[in-house]
């Protein structure tokens, strides 16, 4: 069984099933973030990518991907329901969520949650070499590093949460809160989106288990958790050079054409969710209308929600009351060939949604909480011209990197309608200025520097530095 010097640990593999000409079924990189920011230091480095891989039944054995191993972990039917559908997804997402959602709390769902993240520690010890980096990603897997401590100490271990983390009087309500907090703390190093967070999860530490903690360093079991900040991106010039394309540049005026060449396109791009605040961007945007500040013929809202966990039935809900709002919008003030919005629930290409972004005259970005929004950061990227104004929502991660956007707490609609008139109203020069301000940021923090900056507070002392040095 050959090992790694680097294990990345993800609920998913970074990889998606195709059919090549001949009509065989092959394996894909798939794009992303991750994917992306990783992707030089794994080539270099013998690395193993520890996931899931889709679907339920025995785990396929997969070949490597650019020269990474793909080490597959199996799911039955029963875990899908009740880890990643249940505890996952309808326990700790609502809650870490500001709980927009009441979370819903049942013990076999525990014991999926168990029962799952033994299974991809046990995988990772398997494939670690001795005195191997590994990297466990996100809240589907919060009991690994503790697991794969307790498995193999020579490790270094060091775990992401990719979404917001909540404050000690929600996470306080998780019955198993002391477990979690536990596994976590079996990394070397925690990392989150934002200060806040990290502070949140120092205070749990101390209230929950008595250990000593400040808002970097935590004791526990007689060595030191370093916790810390690392706002996670986007590959800037990746996302740039993709909208710049003279393809690309094409299908974005043709797409303008087919809205009718408005004045002012307006965009949304989300997971059909409720922590998006869809429900209530329509609702400021259908005021805007009913108070004449806004006109049908002149501008449009092109409204993108990708259907995402369509089995968990709060979505299903909630796809259903936005479907409704929005044929009420369009049968009120639509006209015959010019609805007020205009509602898309397929997927799209990331080519396709590079000639989105620039048409968006105004990218409407307003969840009521998110851990960063790597959409909005997109956007930013995407507008090679400096033209384009980001409405972006205080609850977003994005907010601390990015406050020359349009600011506004999506909770208050009518601050949300004014900011929305704002970003509309905003004269180009202003809007030049706030967004050239936002591209420099991001072109010096973008993907590569997030996984530069917490490789290296990992493990100063690592072979895989140097190697990443040369990841741009």
């Amino acid at each position: 069984m050959r090992q790694s010097s680097l294990v990345v640990v993800a609920n998913r593999l970074p990889i998606d099933d195709s059919t090549a000409p001949d009509g065989a079924c092959e394996w894909r990189r798939r794009p992303g973030g991750l994917v992306s920011a990783l992707h030089s230091p794994l080539r270099q480095t013998p690395a193993t990518w520890v996931g899931w891989v889709g679907g339920t039944g025995p785990a396929p054995a997969l070949p490597d991907v650019d020269g990474v191993r793909m080490r597959t972990v199996p799911l039955t039917a029963d875990d899908l329901r009740d880890h990643y559908e249940g505890f996952a997804n309808a326990t700790l997402w609502p809650l870490y969520h500001d709980a927009v959602e009441q979370p819903e709390h049942h013990r076999r769902w525990w014991e999926a949650y168990q029962r799952v993240n033994q299974r991809f520690a046990a995988a990772a010890a398997e494939v670690a070499e001795p005195g191997a980096v590994v990297w466990v990603q996100d809240y589907h897997l919060q009991l690994v590093p503790g697991l794969l401590r307790a498995l193999r100490p020579d490790l270094r271990i060091g775990f992401f949460l990719h979404v917001a983390f909540p404050p000690p009087e929600l996470f306080m309500q998780l019955p198993r809160r002391a477990e979690l907090l536990r596994g976590m703390l079996g990394a070397d190093l925690v990392g989150f989106q934002r200060a806040q967070a990290a502070h949140n999860f120092a205070q749990l530490a101390d209230r929950v288990l008595g250990l000593p903690a400040t808002d970097h360093r935590i004791a526990v079991d007689g060595r030191i958790v370093r916790i810390g900040s690392f706002p996670v991106s986007i590959d800037t010039a990746e996302m740039a050079a993709l909208a710049d394309r003279p393809d690309v540049a094409d299908h974005a005026s043709r797409l303008r054409r087919d809205l009718g060449s408005p004045e002012h396109v307006i965009l949304s791009v989300d997971r059909m969710d409720y922590t998006k605040g869809i429900e209530q961007r329509l609702k400021a945007y259908s005021e805007l209308i009913a108070d004449g500040h806004v006109k049908v013929q002149d501008t449009v809202l092109v409204q993108v929600a990708v259907p995402s966990r369509e089995r968990v039935g709060q979505y299903q809900i909630l796809r259903k009351r936005v479907e409704r709002e929005v044929g009420r919008i369009n049968g009120e003030f639509g006209r015959v060939g010019e609805p007020a919005i205009h509602y898309l629930t397929q997927p799209f290409d990331r080519a396709e949604l590079a000639a989105l972004y620039r048409i968006a005259d105004v990218m409407a970005v307003t969840p009521l909480r998110d851990g960063m929004n790597l959409v909005a950061k997109e956007y930013v990227a995407a507008r090679v011209d400096d033209t384009g104004a980001l409405l972006l929502s205080e609850f977003a991660g994005a907010a601390a990197e990015l406050p020359q956007a349009y600011l506004v707490n999506p909770h208050d609609l009518e601050g949300l309608k004014q900011g929305l008139l704002a970003a509309l109203r905003a004269q180009p020069d202003q809007v030049r200025a706030r967004m050239r301000e936002m591209r420099t940021h991001l072109h010096q923090h973008d993907i590569h520097a997030w996984a530069r900056s917490y490789l290296a507070a990992l493990d100063q002392d690592s072979a895989l530095l140097s190697r990443l040095g040369t990841t741009r």
